[in-house]
């Protein structure tokens, strides 16, 4: 039986299951600080006899198994989590191996095994909600080097007719300070649920997207592109997305029929959670070696 833990901004969610996706209890505990919100989940995990605990979670997080901080949320600016060593908590409370890696890489793993991009060794999954990030899957392995990506914080050219600043507080207008939720919401002065009818909000969206899956495909060239996350629920943008994505391209590279290539998640909002449960399983499987 393994354990999985899809760490997000706003939200936990935590739950059992097995190597192949089934889940068989979960819960849902909000994101607040590290002495209220952890406590939760291990009392959740104590019913049950886990055998392995994968974690997906929000970032920066230091993947390298040989650093100091290896296990530790960095340099996030959530209230709380900075410098948390997430992995070392719950590796002296279980004694299990623990699976770690990003949120957005774990669903990026969930997908390429069990969702929209089953079967290939390639894949790029996004999140845009709260912020935006990327996880990616190159020759069936999840991306990391240095660190993980970060493309959520990517530069994109701003559009002529956006006066908007951007509110990224670290680089201000990035991709995720002029495209993420926060910016749709300080832009237009209402969240993006409330704007579902306002074409210009979404033709705007997507003139940023495109420009971000522009560079993701020319540098990784991913076999499918998921695009998940709260402000992905207004499939309205995909169109707009699609069609600024074919005028910046220009031909230059061979792409499948763009409304098969950039497509929803497969496991809706389970990619996550179903990464975090293979995480767990990669681990197990590694401490047996």
């Amino acid at each position: 039986m393994l354990g999985g833990i899809e760490a997000g901004g706003t939200k936990f969610i935590c739950a059992v299951g097995d190597e192949k996706g089934t889940i068989v209890d979960r819960i849902q505990i909000p994101t607040t600080t590290p002495d209220e919100t952890i406590p939760k989940v291990i009392e959740f995990f104590k019913k049950y006899p886990i055998e392995a605990i994968g974690i997906g979670s929000f970032g920066p997080i230091d993947v390298h198994r040989e650093s100091p901080t290896y296990g530790h949320i960095t340099s996030t600016p959530k209230p709380g989590w900075k410098d948390y060593p997430f992995v070392q908590g719950f590796e002296d409370e279980f004694g299990v191996p623990i699976g770690f890696n990003t949120d957005v890489n774990a669903a990026a793993l969930g997908e390429a095994t069990f969702g929209a991009a089953k079967g290939m060794d390639s894949c790029l999954y996004i999140t845009v909600g709260t912020g935006i990030g990327a996880g990616a899957l190159v020759q069936g392995q999840m991306l990391q080097g240095h660190s993980h990506p970060e493309m959520g914080h990517i530069l994109v050219r701003r559009h002529p007719e956006d006066p908007y600043q951007g509110r990224c507080p670290y680089h201000g207008d990035c991709l995720e300070g002029l495209a993420a939720g926060p910016a749709i919401e300080g832009r237009w002065g209402q969240k993006g649920i409330e704007l579902v009818d306002r074409n210009e909000v979404w033709e705007l969206e997507g003139y940023y997207i495109a420009q971000a899956l522009m560079q993701y495909i020319l540098i990784l060239s991913p076999k499918k592109i998921i695009l998940g996350g709260g402000v992905m629920n207004q499939k309205q943008v995909f169109p707009s997305i699609c069609q600024h994505l074919k005028e910046f391209l220009r031909d230059y590279v061979s792409l499948p029929e763009l409304s098969e290539y950039i497509v929803s998640p497969g496991l809706g909002n389970d990619a996550g959670i179903t990464g975090a449960l293979l995480l767990a399983h990669q681990a197990l499987t590694e401490s047996h070696k």
